[in-house]
């Protein structure tokens, strides 16, 4: 699909830059109070380094993932080109 994930790029603790299989890119912020619940883990920037595209989504070793067309559509719709994930 068009939302498809291709290249993940860690920049700081919690933040990283996507691109997707139609050329657009974005930088994900992941603010602190997105991580409660199975996201906890985000809090852990070591962890967040390790983030990795798997059959066009964005996961980590822990098996968290991230919904690839919702980064898509909120990257698209900004014009600063950033997604921030809040609880």
């Amino acid at each position: 699909m068009y939302w498809d994930v291709i290249e993940v790029k860690t920049e700081n603790p919690r933040e990283f830059r996507v691109k997707f299989d139609d050329g657009l890119s974005g930088l994900i912020v992941i603010d602190s109070s997105f991580c409660s619940g199975v996201f906890k883990a985000l809090l852990d920037d070591d962890l967040v380094r390790q983030a990795r595209v798997d059959n066009g989504v964005v996961t980590w070793p822990n098996g968290l993932d991230l919904a690839p067309d919702t980064m898509y559509n909120e990257i698209k719709s900004n014009p600063e080109r950033r997604y921030v994930l809040k609880g």
